[in-house]
């Protein structure tokens, strides 16, 4: 059964996929694009599902997987492509889901992301956060900090994850990676453990728990840089989120916490480009007087106005300047632009300030054609 595994994880490389989803009783399909397509047209039986299960794990994580009914760890085929693997159980039977990683980490230049981007590598304490919905890029954008910062910098990096996905070579830096339930338990157990361990820098995977955000705005506190991720769409309900989790009688402690050590907040959604692939739309919160003032007064609805009027200065943008960017810049059309902006009337009123001349029409006639019906590698 891992044959036709692979079979499926090749077929879905070149046809540039990003997730391969296996479900007991039904026809496998592959994400490209964001859009979920069939691959093949037999379903897999629920035996054959647990079957690749069997195949690719150890006696010890299969096991796991029947306790705890699902489990994470990462699948390697051959010596190019890696996969961050979910298992887990569903009324049909079992399910999997196979997500691709880069075994090459991209420069942030190579990502086109926005300049400011590339300060949050100078700094030495804080905490710096990628948001973002599953699948929005927060991984990658983390790697290519790190991998700049290993590049430049001599430092000693920890990084805790679940699982490990891009695997960092000691350059400059020394880095030790470690993964949930192979190396550690727990990201908290981690996380405490790692202010023991004469870190610079602490990557931790997601800020799942109250207790894993405590102990990462302690490190922050205490001198350390941290990056991490958090499930949220926008620098507004980060720091909402992060305020949340904790009592009403923990909130002013934590803000004014917060307000201290937060140096960025970088949130990332994947909108349609007109190359028919996707690309990165990213509102960034950088540190001033004013960002860390607001957060201190319990003054979040301003957050958004303050990144706006910051652009020039700071190279803070909203969700709709970027959006604007990169209609300018022909990356997107017209129609995703309003499509994907917070306020679809306001933006429409910047759209016609732009002027004609400025707006690159759509490209599709250009682009590579969207795949609907899938390519499957025959076995060699």
């Amino acid at each position: 059964m891992e044959e036709k595994l692979k079979l499926f994880l090749r077929s879905m490389i070149s046809n540039e996929g990003s997730d391969l989803h296996l479900k007991s009783g039904a026809i496998t399909r592959v994400r490209i694009h964001g859009v979920l397509r069939l691959l093949g047209k037999d379903p897999l039986s629920a035996n054959e599902v647990e079957a690749i299960a069997k195949e690719i794990t150890t006696p010890e994580q299969y096991a796991r997987l029947k306790t705890d009914k699902n489990l994470d760890f990462t699948y390697v085929l051959g010596d190019e492509h890696r996969f961050r693997v979910n298992y887990f159980y569903q009324m049909d039977g079992l399910s999997a889901v196979f997500r691709l990683i880069p075994v090459e980490i991209a420069s942030l230049d190579d990502l086109k992301l926005p300049a400011v981007i590339k300060s949050f590598t100078d700094i030495h304490r804080g905490l710096v956060l990628v948001t973002g919905v599953t699948g929005s890029g927060k991984s990658t954008t983390l790697a290519a900090i790190l991998d700049k910062i290993n590049r430049e910098e001599k430092k000693h990096i920890i990084t805790v994850e679940d699982p490990i996905e891009f695997i960092h070579k000691d350059r400059g830096c020394l880095i030790n990676q470690r993964a949930i339930g192979q190396d550690t338990h727990s990201f908290s157990d981690a996380l405490r453990a790692a202010l023991r361990e004469d870190p610079d820098i602490i990557l931790v995977g997601e800020m799942r728990d109250l207790e894993t955000i405590d102990i990462a705005l302690h490190a922050a506190n205490t001198g350390h840089l941290v990056f991490s991720t958090l499930h949220t769409l926008d620098a507004k309900e980060t720091v909402d989120r992060i305020i949340g989790m904790f009592s009403k009688e923990e909130q002013n402690r934590i803000r004014a916490s917060l307000a201290s050590v937060l140096e960025g907040v970088i949130s990332q959604r994947l909108v349609p480009n007109t190359q028919g692939g996707r690309t990165a739309a990213i509102e960034v919160l950088k540190k001033t007087a004013r960002i860390e003032q607001l957060i201190m007064e319990n003054r979040d609805y301003e957050i958004p106005d303050a990144l706006f009027e910051g652009k020039e200065i700071y190279g803070t943008q909203t969700f709709d300047q970027a959006l604007l960017d990169l209609l300018r810049e022909g990356r997107i059309t017209e129609e995703t632009t309003l499509e994907y902006a917070t306020n679809p009337s306001d933006m429409k009123l910047k759209m016609e300030g732009v002027g004609k001349g400025a707006i690159v029409k759509d490209h599709h006639d250009n682009a590579k054609a969207d795949i609907f019906e899938f390519k499957e590698e025959e076995e060699s």
